[in-house]
């Protein structure tokens, strides 16, 4: 029998804490002419910044 696959947990690369703040940001290109939204996980801990663009990633940060 099978086991169910399992969504890794986010660790953070620089203290291993699984605890982040969400954050939203925007960043404009160099002439405005778009804007990018991206997702900002702090550490709690460390307050190292992830960035998420696009929500395309392999872990779940909604």
């Amino acid at each position: 029998m099978t086991q169910p696959a399992t969504t890794p947990q986010l660790r953070c690369p620089l203290c291993g804490c699984t605890d982040f703040q969400r954050e939203e940001s925007r960043q404009e290109s160099r002439w405005g002419f778009t804007s990018h939204r991206m997702t900002l996980l702090v550490c709690r801990q460390c307050r190292y910044v992830l960035h998420f663009y696009d929500k395309h990633s392999i872990f779940d940060v909604d």
